[in-house]
């Protein structure tokens, strides 16, 4: 097992230092506590802002700016200084959304944007040594980094290109003029306000954690017509229904609730009990065997999500969703492996069992060892770890893909895309 953190670590961080006295009674890092704690009124601005700021009562520029003052507040409650960088690229890339041409846009967004991101996780890594127990601003980086690019090519979709050359997909999602505006005779097209672009990527409801949305979803939501968008989008016109009674979101509010508490226990158990930093120690490095630090990883790895589910859940992610993209694994590697081995062992129930067991085995090792480092998030203890392991992945997949190529498979013909085909797939 490793050793406790120092106890400086526990009340490092770069945001605000009230609770640190809370901090040192549950013994849980500074840092985490400020995020749990702005999550958590988070929650209750939502609330309020549901009730009080309603569309019915509420002008959508008010909701916009309330949602505005609360994300920016918790940004700096929780990173300090570091928000500096959040609200640079903002700004930086709200320029660029004025005054760039609708054909390059989108280009230019993702350059400014990943390249920003790029430089902070650099100096992050090899410069400030934040190490594995601080929690830092990259991750809103990373979420606001999503936003501006998805925002982007959505203006551009909308803006700069031919309705006919989108999928079905693009154009529900394309952002387009919210109506012409005369001057000089002429129709302008218009981009999205400063106060629509900084809500939609600095709202208190998904600054901290995500999701990332989509800019039209969370325009609707401001503005009271997500109920009209659904009965669009389900086509339900056709049956007489114009119109939807605003759905309570109090059933899944509290079944989310009760899973962050199922999350916030086994946190306070599992990941304390495994924690991380157990990869980098000298026990592990170097004293187990390779089966024990096979075992060992899995199992660290599998205590480190609740945290994750904590703070995916609690701001009304797709639980399930986060579920499936941590568990399953449909890579090249696995595809070859199957292609080329998996018919061998369906003469027998008792092969394809044993067949299903070790590929479930094996894809469970195979992300543990993947995401290490996006846990871990330093770079000593990540090339250490995979020292440790032989860096036995890397080989594997090296030999897979040098012989076992993937097989090629045969065009599927297209069919045309309807309404009720794009329907169909989102609900399959």
């Amino acid at each position: 097992m490793a050793a406790p953190p120092p106890a400086s670590a526990a009340c490092r961080t770069t945001g605000s230092t009230c609770l640190r006295p809370l901090s040192e009674l549950l013994g849980i890092p500074l840092d985490q506590v400020n995020f749990v704690a702005c999550q958590l009124s988070a929650l209750c601005a939502a609330l309020w802002f549901r009730t009080y700021l309603c569309p019915g009562k509420t002008s959508p520029d008010v909701r916009h700016a309330f949602a505005i003052v609360f994300g920016i507040y918790f940004i700096i409650f929780c990173f300090g200084w570091y928000s500096v960088h959040l609200f640079v690229l903002v700004l930086v890339c709200y320029g660029i959304m004025v005054t760039a041409s609708v054909s390059n846009i989108h280009r230019y967004s993702f350059c400014v944007s990943m390249g920003y991101l790029t430089l902070c996780h650099v100096s992050r890594i090899y410069i400030f040594h934040y190490g594995i127990l601080t929690t830092d601003f990259s991750g809103p980086l990373m979420i606001v980094t999503q936003k501006i690019t998805t925002l982007a090519f959505q203006v551009h979709d909308g803006l700069g290109r031919r309705e006919e050359d989108l999928s079905a997909e693009q154009h529900r999602l394309a952002v387009k003029p919210w109506g012409c505006l005369p001057v000089f005779g002429f129709c302008r097209r218009v981009k999205p306000s400063f106060l629509e672009y900084m809500s939609y990527l600095l709202n208190f409801m998904s600054v901290i954690a995500g999701p990332c949305n989509n800019f039209k979803d969370y325009l609707a939501f401001i503005e009271g017509r997500q109920t009209h968008m659904k009965l669009l989008e389900v086509n339900r016109k056709q049956k007489g229904l114009h119109s939807l009674p605003a759905p309570s979101p109090t059933g899944a509010v509290i079944y989310k609730l009760g899973l962050t508490l199922v999350s916030l226990l086994l946190f306070l158990t599992l990941t304390k009990t495994f924690p991380v930093t157990c990869l980098a120690d000298d026990w592990f490095v170097h004293k187990a065997n390779f089966l024990t630090r096979l075992f060992y990883l899995y199992v660290v790895m599998q205590a480190s999500k609740p945290k994750y589910y904590f703070a995916w859940t609690l701001d009304c992610h797709k639980f399930q969703n986060v579920l499936r993209k941590l568990e399953y694994s449909d890579s090249y590697l696995a595809k070859a492996v199957r292609n080329h081995c998996r018919h061998y062992f369906l003469s027998s129930k008792a092969l394809k069992a044993a067949y299903d067991v070790a590929t479930w085995a094996a894809t469970q090792l195979a992300v543990s060892y993947t995401v290490a480092p996006f846990v871990m998030l330093a770079v000593e203890p990540t090339i250490s770890l995979y020292k440790s392991m032989y860096f036995y992945l890397h080989i594997v997949s090296l030999l897979i893909v040098l012989f076992l190529p993937v097989k090629p498979q045969a065009p599927r013909q297209r069919r045309p895309r309807t309404l009720n085909s794009v329907n169909k797939e989102k609900a399959d």
